[in-house]
């Protein structure tokens, strides 16, 4: 209707597996920077080409071969997701109405114009029969005039009242055939009657010129009760003027398969973490890989206190020593990892265990699988683990240190609190 986006897209030729020539551009594209985009895209790694060469004349031929071991099937999402090959025409409708720009859709700008339309058609009917009218109106005094003789009682009469008086007097035993009074332009235009026209008067030429005005008549007031159906007439008339060949649509109209770049753009970026200077990101030089990633990924990091990150594939950012745990931050990676932290209260030392799930965030902020104020001792992804508590040396304390498993405790919402282990006082936690 006028408002949203288009997609257009560049027609290439596949039928070499180890070819593409791209035989036509999309909207607002040139050859200069449809080759610019891919070449950008391939020194980035993007899509892979050996070489491109531009041979447009006449039309456009722009041929992309590609290396070895790589193929057709291989490349075309690709340029379509990263290169100018797919371009998406925004469209917003602004139209002046009224000396006042306004944001109309397709629709609205069609009926206003087809009210503008029926307008300007009736007007037209209008004036063609008020012509008419008037045109059968002379045409019938023309008729009385002539052939009732009315114009020899002018030719005793001295002066222009005279004549103006026994021209109208002459007509009055005719007034139910006249459409209107008559007018001292009527008679003036009857006195103008050369004697030759008079002599040679033909009924039947007057008859049939005055039937062809009230069948004209007839066919206006038809239309103007049938205004739209004579418009849709107009139009097509118009329409039938045309040129075919200046009409014609030349782009395709298709149901595009949207290319999903995260899944086009290949997991080749290493993503490392440097624990002695705790950095971690695409742009580490040291450390160690963790995951293979690409630029779309959202990754999850844990830092040592217990706090968690949702952010973009970073390039280099600060996240501490010890880190406990980074990666893939979609619903289908997160919903697979069960987090378990064990977490101990300053003032009582007592230590709690907490399982759960991350299932929502938002980017770019800090969140405490903990509640505040506590200190996290350990977080672990494993699902089935064993730890052991070190408790606080205390004369009536004969047990030191108890060992547990995580298996046997519940998963719990994120914002739930932990469950208590025991009422004793932990010194330190080991995880076996």
């Amino acid at each position: 209707d006028g408002l949203g986006k288009i997609v257009t897209r560049a027609r290439m030729d596949t039928s070499d597996e180890k070819r593409i020539v791209i035989t036509e551009l999309p909207y607002g594209c040139t050859t200069e920077s449809l080759m610019d985009s891919i070449e950008k895209a391939a020194r980035t790694g993007k899509v892979k080409i050996a070489s491109i060469n531009d041979f447009t004349s006449a039309t456009v031929n722009v041929e992309i071969k590609l290396p070895r071991g790589v193929y057709v099937k291989d490349v075309v999402d690709s340029l379509y997701a990263f290169t100018d090959c797919e371009k998406t025409v925004y469209c917003n409708l602004l139209v002046i109405k009224d000396n006042m720009p306004v944001q109309m859709t397709v629709t609205e700008v069609i009926e206003y114009h087809s009210k503008q339309l029926l307008g300007i058609l009736k007007e037209e009917l209008e004036v063609e029969r008020a012509e008419l009218m008037e045109k059968l109106h002379l045409r019938t005094l023309e008729r009385i005039f002539i052939e009732e003789r009315i114009y020899k009682s002018i030719e005793q009469m001295k002066t222009e009242e005279a004549v103006n008086k026994a021209v109208k007097d002459g007509f009055v035993p005719f007034r139910a055939e006249i459409l209107r009074d008559i007018t001292n332009d009527d008679i003036d235009h009857l006195l103008k009657i050369p004697i030759r026209r008079i002599s040679l008067y033909d009924m039947n030429k007057n008859r049939k010129e005055v039937q062809a005005i009230n069948a004209r008549l007839k066919e206006i007031s038809h239309l103007l009760k049938h205004l739209v159906d004579y418009a849709v007439t107009c139009l097509d008339g118009i329409e039938a003027k045309l040129n075919p060949a200046t009409i014609k649509r030349r782009t395709e109209l298709t149901n595009i398969r949207t290319v999903d770049v995260k899944t086009v753009v290949k997991r080749d970026t290493s993503l490392k973490y440097d624990e002695k200077n705790g950095y971690l990101g695409t742009a580490v030089s040291g450390g160690t890989e963790l995951l293979k990633i690409t630029p779309f990924d959202r990754i999850l990091y844990v830092r040592k206190s217990g706090i968690y990150t949702v952010t973009e594939a970073p390039s280099k950012v600060f996240v501490g020593p010890e880190m406990r745990w980074c990666g893939f931050a979609d619903k289908e990676s997160l919903s697979k990892v069960l987090f378990t932290i064990l977490y101990r209260d300053p003032q009582t030392q007592y230590v709690y265990i907490k399982r759960c799930k991350i299932n929502a965030y938002i980017m770019n902020r800090d969140y405490f699988f903990a509640p505040d104020g506590m200190e996290v001792l350990h977080i672990d992804t494993r699902k089935n683990f064993s730890f052991a508590l070190n408790y606080v040396p205390k004369p009536r304390v004969k047990i030191l240190k108890e060992s547990f498993k995580a298996q046997d405790y519940m998963e719990k919402g994120l914002k739930a609190l932990g469950t208590r282990i025991v009422s004793k006082e932990v010194q330190s936690v080991t995880v076996e």
